[in-house]
């Protein structure tokens, strides 16, 4: 499959609500929530106002000029929160582009930008039972706590 990562856009923006939607975890045979779960204050702090920040980073990945999955970050306090000085992480694709290595890619290149920009670590929180722990594994992120339904880890730049 033949994609391109590249900065997201301004006018890009907005679509990170779909990724944002498309980054909640749903187990197998549990219905997907209402579209409007983004609408809670706890998930807002991945899109609300992205871009005004200096630690707001943003890439997609597209294919024939249509983004197909994003990863960005930002300090903020959310669930991977560690502290003010480590952007965490938000990473999704449109389900028919997952498993093909693209989110391994975006991963890889947020981490090389962070890196180049002086950041010394990175962080998520991710549901136990989300296949993509064992992605973030693959591209050194580490397990440094954990609650009932998360872990929370660290990638050491």
């Amino acid at each position: 499959m033949e994609y391109k990562i590249r900065p997201i856009l301004k006018d890009e923006y907005s679509i990170l609500e779909d990724f944002l939607y498309e980054a909640i975890f749903v187990p197998p045979g549990t219905p997907a929530p209402p579209k409007s779960i983004i609408d809670q204050p706890e998930l807002q702090v991945y899109v609300a106002g992205f871009g005004t920040k200096k630690d707001d980073i943003g890439l997609v990945a597209e294919i024939d000029h249509n983004p197909v999955g994003a990863v960005w970050v930002r300090i903020m306090n959310d669930y991977g929160h560690i502290d003010n000085d480590t952007p965490s992480f938000a990473i999704s694709l449109y389900k028919e582009y997952r498993g093909f290595g693209i989110g391994t890619e975006l991963m890889k290149e947020m981490l090389r930008i962070l890196k180049e920009r002086g950041y010394k670590q990175a962080s998520l929180a991710v549901q136990k039972a989300n296949y993509a722990v064992s992605m973030y594994q693959k591209t050194g992120f580490k397990i440094v706590d954990e609650n009932a339904e998360e872990y929370i880890m660290i990638c050491n730049l």
